[in-house]
């Protein structure tokens, strides 16, 4: 049995770092809110409780018994999490004398094996309104910072599991040995083993598909990306070309890559079917210019495609899919624990027009996990690595109305612009690249000649996981190069521009 790390969710910003940071321990861990019951079976080692958004002394703020918790396993209360643990134990909470965001110098003032390693001084990352102003009686301070006396403790009575309080974040990037303290949670106080590896998890994850499909078959559509890729290649390492996947063209991938996508499957040795639709999502998407109407069109022609090929090749009682652990997390809002789901990983609500049982072999994993797995299955890592690319494709990139000589246009443009990065070696430094058409023409001269042509932006972005992202601070001779190289090899093409806009305000894609 594996063993587990529980993260109580209050609804911070940064839970999920929390769970990325212990993943990247090689310790397993899941994100339940605060109010969920809990089993204390014998794999749960220790429980962490997250930041919040609300104040511990607001009448509606969510609380629980830590008390009980500390009687089965260690617990760590991290920000909300500590104040709300030195609130129930008799301490004093209070609103700040001052603003406390951003960084900080973590000053230690006693030893112990959750500070074991750490600097006398380190820098931390504070993000919170309230502070601790005293502890209750029975706990001892661990360190202070030069705007809070209190910034970690821990619970000094030994007829308990272990209970500690940090009023930082030791998850996020800033917090520079905040790894380091983590581990020394897990590891030296919680006694975890580190076993949580890509081979551990493909071990369990083939026995467990071949547990849950036993001698059925499984239908699954493929899109090339990373998060599909990786989750079929698991189940057709479960039950063979008992898989069978479906990659349908829908006349807005990128140049050749429906072509390049089917060949990389074949070289994988998935059981894969290509689909050339092209023609009847044009058709689909003619007379077409609002964003919304565009994917509703793609999604709802994707679901007819794909339950006519479902249908010729009948017999299966499972779908795959490529739902990955973001998508599923319970997550807590200011009103109270929602299930969020996103949409577009249900491939255009295929569940609920198949009325097939689902097999989601990476529902338990973050992105750069589905990455490290898909290398230790062997993937070619050109298909690991790809850039992000949205659902209803060049469909969203080409502003204005879709026609087969536009998604001409932008792909050659497009494939320009990713083949530059490459060849440059930026592509790995880059989350995600793309051309945009723009529904603009301008004047220009080539040659002797005047010309009224298309307008491209190109778009940039680095990230982490998508949430926030900053444009890519390409060098600038490249960009010269890049916008000559497409403006002299795309006809239709006569201006170039590049996007400098950070997400937030703007959004990574265009619509």
């Amino acid at each position: 049995m594996t063993e587990k790390i529980l993260i109580l969710d209050f609804g911070s910003q940064y839970t999920q770092l929390i769970a990325r940071a212990i993943r990247e321990l090689n310790v397993y861990c899941e994100i339940v809110p605060f109010n969920k019951p809990i089993s204390f079976d014998i794999a749960l080692k220790g429980i962490i409780l997250s930041g919040s958004p609300f104040s511990v002394n607001e009448t509606n703020a969510p609380a629980l018994d830590i008390e009980g918790l500390i009687k089965h396993v260690p617990v760590l209360g991290i920000c909300y999490g500590a104040q709300l643990t030195a609130k129930c134990f008799g301490g004093t909470v209070a609103k700040s004398d001052k603003r406390e965001y951003g960084r900080a110098q973590l000053l230690i003032q006693r030893e112990d094996p959750f500070v074991q390693g750490l600097d006398k001084t380190t820098q931390v990352w504070m993000s919170h309104s309230d502070s601790i102003k005293s502890l209750p009686d029975t706990f001892e301070l661990l360190a202070t910072t030069e705007s809070i006396p209190i910034a970690a403790f821990k619970k000094t009575s030994t007829d308990t599991n272990p209970l500690y309080g940090v009023q930082f974040h030791p998850e996020v990037y800033h917090s520079t040995q905040g790894k380091l303290l983590l581990r020394n949670f897990l590891i030296g106080i919680c006694g975890c083993s580190q076993d949580w590896t890509a081979a551990h998890f493909i071990t369990d994850s083939v026995k467990a598909l071949q547990q849950q499909i036993g001698q059925r078959k499984v239908i699954m559509a493929l899109s090339g990306g990373v998060d599909s890729t990786v989750a079929a290649t698991l189940i057709h390492r479960a039950i063979g070309d008992r898989l069978v996947g479906i990659f349908v063209d829908n006349g807005v991938l990128r140049k050749d890559e429906f072509e390049n996508v089917l060949q990389s499957y074949r070289e994988i040795g998935l059981n894969v079917t290509g689909i050339d639709a092209r023609e009847r999502f044009y058709s689909a998407l003619a007379g077409k210019t609002d964003p919304e109407q565009k994917r509703k069109a793609i999604g709802s022609l994707f679901i007819d495609v794909f339950q006519e090929e479902a249908k010729k090749l009948s017999g299966f009682e499972l779908l795959g899919q490529g739902t990955i652990y973001p998508d599923v997390i319970e997550s807590v809002s200011v009103h109270g624990p929602s299930v969020t789901i996103k949409s577009h990983h249900n491939v255009g609500g295929l569940p609920a027009h198949l009325h097939l049982e689902l097999v989601e072999p990476l529902r338990l994993l973050f992105k750069d996990e589905v990455r490290k797995i898909g290398l230790e299955l062997g993937i070619p890592s050109e298909m690991i690595g790809r850039h992000p690319f949205p659902g209803p494709g060049l469909a969203i990139r080409i502003l204005g109305e879709v026609t087969a000589e536009r998604v001409q246009l932008l792909q050659e443009a497009d494939a320009i612009f990713i083949r530059s990065l490459k060849e440059k070696d930026l592509y790995a430094s880059v989350w995600q690249a793309g051309a945009i058409l723009l529904p603009v023409k301008t004047v220009g001269v080539m040659g002797d000649e005047r010309t009224y042509e298309y307008t491209v932006a190109l778009r940039a972005v680095t990230s982490v996981d998508g949430m926030t992202a900053d444009w890519a601070h390409l060098p600038y001779s490249f960009l010269a190069d890049l916008s000559n190289d497409i403006i002299n090899q795309v006809r239709g093409i006569n201006r170039v521009v590049y996007d400098i806009s950070s997400k937030p305000p703007a959004t990574i894609e265009w619509e």
